[in-house]
Formats: structure tokens, C-alpha cells, sequence
């Protein structure tokens, strides 16, 4: 409603003006609100992956002139094989047991007189499962002495002369190689808690306590605590890390009550040859842990945009820090969805998925280092100068305060660490690849929910670590475990447990220790 303004005292001009103004700040208020509520709708039922179709956007939705040229461009889609449809093939390794189904004797005969020949076979396969095994091993060392002279004829050897006792890293423990480690891989890969697991031991008829599975893991953690260092070292001898921090309860910590907030940072790195996922656990998010992490580490590091990494890395010359792409292509097409506004969201991820398919076509080529890091300069450097005219542009017409106006802040602040990944070829635009190693933490926290103690969170963390970086590698994680546990005793004096590393055995070695038939 207009108001004549010309014949009202300053005093109600001043007050229509409040008026005015604390209208305008609500209707900004309440447009935020509504955002952050379409988010946590989105984050509550909508889908959790990023993969979309940024394409086809959603029909009769108004969009910006500006961006009409952006969303209508020719597309050209590439040749590609289509998969074979059907169920894929059992694999190889899987032992055969053959089943004949003949036909009978008397059905092998022709009218003819002529006995019937085998000209083919017909060969269906189908997979059968044997609960696990459970049997006892009875180790039997037998004594011997002499009856004749009762030991006094030789007084150099013993009179009762028996096998020494089979190594083993918990001594008279019942606990074997094979049964922690099946134990291990329950909980940290397939995210069963140890109260689970002693329920299934009973079923078995061989009752384990939860307090014996955790003494175990606690005892041979300290055994194997050296290997732990090993990977800390071997991690930081790669040209890159990639970092990410989850939280985790701890009981148990001096000074914190059970209910408060610690970390466990990941790093995954190593040399080009091998792969290495790094669990460990922290009190707290601080950048002491990072600063202490990369003291004697140079390369490249990757993270998101948390600030305990600037602080770390602001003036060291000898990391450069990278930034993830990904982060800020999340908080802008967040910021679109919010709104209902998919086709401005689909023009910027069009974008950015430009410069991914870049980078998946230049992959496939299998370049050199030196050829790899020239084309794609070439490629993506013109891909990423338009993503940033964009992010310049909207910048100047956009509320800062607004969700859209805090992403497109965010992407330019980050701008000259997201395109460092362009000087290291084993790099992408994102750190996608540490958010996948914090993930099956975060799995099997949903299940075991906290740690007991201090040094049951450092030893969940190094299991993870062994398990992971087995994964990653093409490893089965049960077959390393179970070979590392079994030879871990059998070391002599003076060797090192490097030797039983996860660098130092191939795939095609450890795959073949399996449970015994």
C-alpha cells in the first residue's frame, strides 16, 4: 500500500522507515530459514548421492536469462559398448564340485541296436555356501624319558626331553592366527561389535566372551604396534596425502567426560606403487595434530576447507595445500536445490562436469606423468577460467549472506587451492578419495558407537589402517591379517616386522591363504 509521505511529521517517516526496513530484514530472514528447511528435508528423504543428470533438468522451472545459453548447448554423447545383459559369471577361484546328471543306462541305447556316444555337455552353474568351520586344533607334544637309567647316563640333555611350545603372540591363549583375524575382519570390515559376534560363537557351540575379543585385540595390537610407525612413515615417502577428520567418542579420556566430541583423522597417500590408508585418533580437531603430522613431509596435501589446514600450511614452502572441488560444487548445487531452481543448479554443474570429463578421458589414455600434466593444463585451464567468470559475476549481483551469496564466497576463497591439483598428476579436482577411506569408520560407528579406552580407539584405528590398506590394494583383508599374525611369532631375533608389511607381499601371494577346507 502506498503512503503519502509528502504531510507526515519526520517522526512517522521515521517510524514507517523502521517499519520498512525490519520488513525487508524478516523477508530476507525467513527466506534463509526456508532454505536451511528444504536442505534438511533434502538431507532427511532426498538422495544422499551426487550423481545426477545435470542434462535434463527439471521441465516448466523458470531460470535466469543469464544462464539460457549455458543449459541449451549441443552435447555430443560418445560411442560406448553395451554391457551383456544377464547375471555376471561366478568367479574362477571359486572351487568346482561337479554334480553328473546322466541319464539312465537303459536310455543309452538307439532302436538301431548301437550304443548312444557323449557328443556335448550342457554345464549349469550354482553357488552353494558351507556355514563357517569351526574345529579345535589339538597341538599333542609328546614327553620322552628313559626307563632304563631314569636320565643319569646322559647329563647333558634333560631327563624328560618334549617339543618346545609353538610360538604364538598371546601365549596360552586358545586364541589362533585364523580365529582373530576372522574376528578382526567382523568388526572393522564388517562392522559386527564384539557383543554381536560372541552370539554367533554360541551358535557355533564355542562360546568367545566380548571381554576375551577385546583383551586379544588390545594384546596383539601391542605387539604389532611397530608396523603402525612403519605406515606413519611410508605414507608421508609419496608425492601426495589427502586428508579428512571424523568424530568419535572415547571412554576413558583424563580430563573429558565419556559424552564429549574426539577425532580420528585419515590420510590416504604413499608411493605411486602402493597405496596406504592411515586411521588415527586425537582428543580434538585441533591444527597441532596436522602441524604435527607434516613436520617432515614435503609434496602435496589435500583436504577440504576446514582451517585448521590454512593455518598449518599458510607459509609452508614445501606442501602445497590443494583444495577439493567437490566441497564447493556440494554447497552451490545445495544452495540451487534449496531454492527449487535445478536448471540454474544444472548450468554450474555442467561446468564443473566438464572439467571431470577431462580428466576421466585423459585417465583412460594411460600418459606419461609429463604428457598427462601438459594436456590436461591445456584442456581444463580454459574450463576452469570460465567457472571462475562465473563465480566473479555472481559474486557482484548476489547477497553474501544469502546460502548462494556463502558457496560462491566460499569457492573463490578456495579458488587458488583447487587448482593446484593441476600440478600433481596423481591428483583430481577433489579429495573424494579420503572421504571414501573415512567412510567405513563411519559405518562401523553407527555399530560399536565409542571406543572404551584410549588405547582401544589407537588400536581400532591401526586395524582400520591394516584393513583398509589392504583394500586398497586388491588385498583380502582376512587372508593378510591371518598370514601377518601367523608369522608375526615366527620372527627371529634381530628381523623386522616391515618385512610382514602390506608393501612387501603381492596380491597373488596373500589371496591364497584361506580358511582350511
Amino acid at each position: 500500500m502506498d503512503i503519502n509521505r509528502d504531510n507526515l511529521p519526520a517522526e512517522v517517516l521515521d517510524y514507517i522507515d523502521s517499519l520498512e526496513s525490519k520488513n525487508k530484514n524478516q523477508s530476507i530472514e525467513i527466506k534463509d530459514l526456508r532454505h536451511l528447511l528444504n536442505l534438511a528435508i533434502m538431507a532427511r528423504f532426498g538422495k544422499s548421492s551426487e550423481k545426477e543428470n545435470s542434462l535434463q533438468p527439471e521441465l516448466f522451472e523458470e531460470f535466469d536469462k543469464e544462464l539460457i545459453e549455458e543449459v541449451i548447448e549441443e552435447v555430443t554423447v560418445p560411442m560406448h559398448k553395451r554391457k551383456k545383459a544377464g547375471r555376471k559369471p561366478i568367479d574362477s577361484s571359486i572351487p568346482r564340485h561337479d554334480i553328473v546328471h546322466d541319464i539312465p543306462e537303459e536310455d543309452k541305447k538307439c532302436a538301431c541296436g548301437c550304443e548312444l556316444s557323449k557328443v556335448d555337455e550342457i554345464v549349469t552353474e550354482k553357488l552353494q555356501i558351507i556355514p563357517e568351520k569351526v574345529y579345535v586344533e589339538r597341538h599333542i607334544r609328546p614327553k620322552y624319558a628313559c626307563r632304563c637309567c631314569e636320565g643319569s647316563g646322559d647329563e647333558d640333555k634333560p631327563v624328560f626331553r618334549i617339543a618346545p611350545t609353538e610360538p604364538s603372540l598371546i601365549p596360552g591363549s586358545i586364541m589362533t592366527g585364523g580365529l582373530l583375524s576372522y574376528i578382526l575382519v567382523n568388526k572393522f570390515c564388517d562392522y559386527l561389535p564384539f557383543y554381536r559376534q560372541e552370539k554367533r560363537f554360541e551358535r557355533f557351540g564355542a562360546p568367545i566372551s566380548r571381554q576375551n575379543m577385546s583383551s586379544w585385540t588390545i594384546k596383539t595390537y601391542r605387539v604389532l604396534k611397530e608396523l603402525n610407525t612403519l605406515m606413519r612413515n611410508k605414507i608421508k615417502t609419496g608425492p601426495f596425502l589427502q586428508m579428512d577428520e571424523t568424530t568419535v567418542q572415547v571412554h576413558g579420556e583424563e580430563d573429558k567426560p565419556d559424552s564429549s566430541t574426539s577425532y580420528i583423522w585419515v590420510t590416504k597417500g604413499g608411493p605411486p606403487e602402493f597405496q596406504i590408508a592411515l586411521y588415527e585418533y586425537d582428543r580434538s580437531r585441533s591444527s597441532q595434530y596436522i602441524r604435527n603430522f607434516v613436520e617432515d613431509y614435503s609434496g602435496f596435501l589435500q583436504s577440504d576447507g576446514y582451517k585448521g589446514y590454512d593455518s598449518v600450511l599458510k607459509n609452508n614452502s614445501k606442501i602445497t595445500h590443494v583444495g577439493c572441488l567437490a566441497h564447493a560444487r556440494r554447497k552451490i548445487r545445495d544452495a540451487y536445490k534449496a531454492d527449487n531452481k535445478l536448471k540454474q543448479a544444472n548450468a554450474v554443474i555442467n561446468k564443473i562436469q566438464k572439467i571431470y570429463n577431462v580428466e576421466t578421458k585423459l585417465r583412460a589414455k594411460k600418459l606419461t606423468s609429463d604428457e598427462f600434466l601438459a594436456e590436461r593444463l591445456s584442456l581444463v585451464e580454459p574450463l576452469l577460467n570460465d567457472l571462475k567468470n562465473w563465480l566473479d559475476k555472481k559474486a557482484l549481483v548476489i547477497r553474501p549472506t544469502s546460502n548462494l551469496g556463502k558457496a560462491v564466497t566460499y569457492t573463490l576463497g578456495q579458488w587458488d587451492k583447487i587448482v593446484n591439483y593441476l600440478k600433481c598428476p596423481y591428483l583430481t579436482p577433489d579429495n573424494n578419495a579420503a572421504e571414501r577411506t573415512v567412510k567405513p569408520f563411519v559405518m562401523g560407528r553407527k555399530n560399536f558407537l565409542f571406543a572404551g579406552s584410549t588405547e582401544g580407539a589407537d588400536a581400532m584405528c591401526f586395524y582400520y589402517s591394516l584393513i583398509e590398506t589392504a583394500k586398497l590394494n586388491g588385498i583380502n583383508p582376512y587372508a593378510y591379517l591371518r598370514w601377518l599374525l601367523e608369522q608375526t611369532p615366527l620372527l627371529k631375533d634381530g628381523e623386522s616386522i616391515e618385512q610382514l608389511a602390506p608393501w612387501n607381499i603381492t596380491p597373488k601371494e596373500i589371496n591364497k591363504i584361506m580358511l582350511p577346507v
